[in-house]
């Protein structure tokens, strides 16, 4: 850990004593990171720059169209394993939002885009993923303040640096934000939408009075606001509306308004970090003057969600008035990643649905920090002139300060305060005597005056370092009874006494000298003590020696047992594939595999390596054969390649290799047999059986494959990048579970290199196009093909093809792009698909649309692409129990339903979703 980073600690009160002109609201704070000096923006907002960070970089970028001065710099930090906090001064029990931006615009030149993660103090707030250098990137939080001051730190860098553009806090009064969950969740803005919007510019401060940005209905991009019903009608008013309570939306947005003039208004959009509980408020004011016979009324129903459908909504009754706001809404609702949702005419309404705006947020878990978080805070607060005091955030989440280690436990606890050489002064804080958990303390090399306090609050100390101070007084008689401790040095410092009699009788690296009065008692034994620097050195390095002696002689591995006669001799295998590590692989005699093939009867399979024959051992166990063309230079390569590779690699979703052969110049590996084939041939081959697999089948089939292909990437060392994953090279058993196969052209990756070198080899239509450029390979080629593989699975067609995705069109990717983002998914839908949740096709779509992004740092990891298939398949099974009316399906399932409504169940499960509560089925007016 270095000591390069610091805490910015910005007084919101001292903001306030600057000239009142400049103020806006109590609690606004804009922190222009990068900047030079304070300015006022176009809006009006005052922006402070943040020069009161003393680490990170300041870099100046220019991005075409932008304009706004607290984006022409930011601030950067290193790509390294500590975090970099802001902290502010908060009023407690106050509700705020934070707001956060990020504009990468290429500050590094390396066109690497970033991705790291922003927490809230100890929570995980988000990864920001930066996909377009141009495009500001926006988080924001809504939060109950429960401590003085709040931090906001960035960390993780998985690519590139972490930076960040702006930082704004903004105070709320009441608050319309008040919830039962607050304690323990914060809200995460998802949508917040101003529908009948004149313009694509989002309305906010001055117009809102809180700053909150309510972005333009306007605004088109991929499944935002899309599914738009027709006879949809943009309406407003220049009339007041009511608009006075607490946070309620500002007048502007509610003086526009959609209507559906046909009876119906429909909208579709992506909720970012959903399936989730969140919080959802739909807000309305009646702008059109009704005549005397006309009436309002609609209801608001979600697909699949019976019990959201039966409340009436009637704007002018429920807002007792025109022009006033009504704003009903669920405190307490699980959303879905693509909502759906419509607002329907009810039979007795003369007038179609009308809609002002409407609100989501997502319920955040709050993390409780380190165990010593309160402990740490109070010796910072000490020393509050020191660089090293003021890292800010908690001391171990989600990185530790420079100076603690702390243990791997859902709860950290501290293990280890390294302070030598700090210009300490003072006494040794009592603090450090509450740390259960400490197991080493460093403090040497200091200014330390006063007695050694008692460490009896810590039972597991094995190291005390507290030489070269002026610590004076006795050794306390409490050392002695720390059990764990092997190691004391308090030389150098002005104690005095008797040395306890305890001590002297333990096994323990000692040194007091330097201590002109202390002295042992009589009698004290030193048989296992060091005294003096010098001996103690001698002893420790012996016992270095000795240790890694010992560990030496204990890493022999034993001779093999039970190894078969038929066998390669190890040394002939290891030096016939240039790898000493390799493990042997079971040997056959070619007249075994004629044997087994009877003589080579059946093919199953062929490629440009060979063909591949059907086989059964003499002990009945099925396999497949592949035998390579015998004048193939290429195909010997990637024998001794596979052979390799398969020798070291075991996984449940990777197809077994049994063994090889070489013999008379034919070279031959041996596999499991897959009875069901290949994935190809189930999509659009001789297999699809009139009507294929169904949806969870090919959702199944990809959780396989991709656990398989991530074991590759993350559970090998060095990882192995499989460079020619397609369709064809998943295999199926006879329970249609999926399997990677054929890894001939896979390549290692070398360690501490982001990138391996390599001769373009691969599959057109499959293959990653910065690979092909650059010819440097890395795990996220492998990412990009499984993206296509993902998009065959939607479509049912094939990567490549001439007739089937239009004229301008050969690819499956720019096809399937073309339809996703304009909103279209139904257009790429395999017609063989009867029965599915549109919900968790969107999910894998938007998904294999990043897998396909034309640079490896915007796709995500193989384990990302697992996690947003598993919550596919749970909301595809829970949409199955439905459908099949299995009601113990719904309720076992109910932790990743994609609608549930009720009471949040705190500790019900890791992902925190809702409980089925039907006494609030109904939406709440606050």
């Amino acid at each position: 850990m270095g000591c390069a980073k610091f805490l910015f600690v910005f007084s919101l009160y001292s903001l306030f004593l600057m000239d009142a002109s400049t103020a806006q609201r109590p609690g606004f704070v804009s922190l222009d990171c990068g900047g030079s000096n304070n300015f006022t923006d176009e809006i009006g907002l005052e922006w402070t720059p943040d020069n009161y960070m003393l680490t990170g970089d300041i870099v100046n970028i220019v991005v075409a169209n932008e304009t706004r001065k607290q984006y022409k710099t930011l601030r950067s930090f290193p790509a390294d394993d500590n975090k970099y906090c802001y902290t502010f001064n908060v009023v407690s029990r106050t509700r705020y939002l934070i707001r956060a931006t990020f504009l990468y615009g290429n500050f590094d030149n390396n066109n690497v885009y970033p991705k790291f993660d922003i927490s809230f103090g100890p929570t995980r707030w988000a990864t920001i993923v930066i996909s377009d250098a141009n495009t500001i990137e926006l988080q924001e939080l809504i939060f109950l303040a429960t401590d003085p001051t709040i931090s906001v730190c960035l960390s993780n860098a998985t690519t590139g640096q972490p930076f960040i553009s702006t930082l704004e806090l903004r105070q709320f009064n009441g608050s319309i934000y008040f919830n039962q969950f607050e304690s323990q969740f914060y809200l995460s803005m998802s949508a917040r939408i101003n529908f009948g919007a004149e313009s694509d510019e989002p309305v906010r401060f001055p117009d809102d009075p809180f700053d909150r940005i309510w972005e333009s209905d306007s605004v088109r991009k991929a499944n935002y606001l899309v599914d738009v019903a027709p006879g949809t009608e943009k309406i407003s008013t220049q009339m007041p509306i009511d608009v006075s309570r607490d946070e309620w939306p500002p007048q502007k947005v509610m003086q526009t308004a959609v209507v559906g003039r046909n009876g119906s208004l429909t909208y579709r959009l992506n909720l970012d970090g959903f399936p989730a509980p969140g919080w959802a408020f739909c807000y309305f004011a009646e702008i059109e003057d009704l005549g005397p016979s006309d009436a309002r009324k609609f209801r608001f129903i979600l697909p699949g969600a019976p019990d959201l459908s039966k409340a009436v909504v009637n704007i002018q009754e429920n807002a007792q008035g025109q022009y006033r706001l009504y704003e009903p809404g669920y405190y307490n609702i699980s959303l879905p990643f693509v909502l759906s949702f419509r607002f329907g005419r009810t039979s007795d309404s003369t007038m179609g649905p009308l809609l002002n705006a409407l609100e989501v947020n997502r319920y955040l878990k709050k993390s409780d920090g380190s165990a010593d978080g309160p402990v740490l805070a109070a010796i910072a607060m000490s020393y509050l002139s020191f660089k090293w005091a003021n890292e800010g955030g908690d001391p171990c989440i989600p990185a530790p300060w420079s100076w603690v280690q702390c243990s791997s436990d859902p709860r950290p606890m501290i293990t280890s305060i390294k302070l030598s050489g700090k210009n300490l002064l003072g006494t040794i804080p009592v603090e450090f005597t509450k740390l259960g958990g400490l197991v080493e303390l460093w403090l040497d090399n200091n200014s330390l005056s006063g007695p050694i306090p008692d460490f009896s609050g810590c039972p597991n100390l094995k190291i005390i370092h507290l030489e070269n101070n002026r610590l004076n007084g006795e050794l306390p008689s409490s050392l002695a009874d720390l059990s764990k401790l092997r190691e004391l040095y308090i030389q150098n410092n002005l104690l005095a006494g008797k040395i306890p009699s305890g001590l002297l009788n333990k096994y323990l690296s000692l040194n007091y000298t330097g201590n002109a009065g202390l002295h042992k008692e009589n009698g004290g034994s030193h048989k296992n003590i060091i005294i003096g620097t010098s001996v103690g050195a001698a002893v420790m390095l012996i016992a270095t020696i000795t240790s890694c002696f010992l560990l030496r002689k204990g890493k022999k591995k034993p001779p093999r047992k039970g190894e078969s006669q038929h066998n390669l001799p190890p040394q002939k295998l290891a030096s016939s594939l240039g790898d000493t590590n390799a493990e042997a692989a079971h040997y056959f005699s070619l007249a075994e595999i004629k044997d087994a093939t009877n003589n080579f009867e059946r093919k199953i399979g062929s490629g440009g390596f060979g063909v591949v024959f059907y086989g059964r051992l003499l002990d009945g166990k099925e396999i497949a054969v592949k035998r390579l063309t015998n004048d193939s230079f290429q195909g010997k390569r990637e024998f001794t390649n596979e052979v390799s590779l398969l020798s070291r690699i075991h996984h449940r979703n990777l197809v077994q290799f049994i063994g090889c052969c070489q013999e008379e110049g034919k070279s031959i590996l041996v596999y499991e047999f897959m009875h069901k084939g290949t994935l190809k041939e189930h999509l659009y081959g001789p297999l699809t059986h009139g009507g294929g697999m169904n949806w969870i089948k090919r959702l199944e089939i990809a959780e396989d494959a991709a656990k398989g292909i991530d074991y590759l990437h993350t559970g090998c060392v060095p990882a192995i990048i499989h460079r020619d994953l397609k369709t064809s090279n998943i295999l199926l058993d006879k329970n249609m579970r999926a399997k990677v196969s054929d890894f001939g052209l896979s390549k290692l990756a070398v360690d501490g290199a982001s990138h391996v070198s390599s001769i373009v080899r691969g599959t057109v239509g499959y293959l990653d196009p910065e690979y092909y450029i650059s010819q440097q390979l890395t795990d996220k080629s492998d990412v990009y093909s499984f993206g296509v593989i993902l998009l065959e699975l939607i479509s049912g067609q094939e990567a490549i093809s001439n007739e089937n995705f239009g004229h301008n069109c050969r690819n499956i990717v720019q096809w399937a792009k073309l339809h996703i983002e304009s909103g279209d998914l139904q257009g790429i839908i395999d017609p063989a698909l009867h029965e599915y949740d549109i919900q968790s096709m969107w999910k894998i779509a938007e998904k294999a649309l990043m897998c396909v992004q034309p640079h490896g740092s915007m796709r995500p990891w193989m384990s990302e692409v697992i996690k947003e298939i598993q919550d596919a398949l749970a909301i595809e099974r829970g949409a199955e129990a439905v459908r099949e009316g299995s009601s113990d399906e719904i309720s076992r399932r109910s932790a990743h339903s994609s609608l549930n409504l009720g009471s949040l169940d705190i500790g019900a499960s890791d992902h925190h979703y809702l409980a089925i509560d039907e006494s609030i089925a109904h939406p709440t007016a606050r």
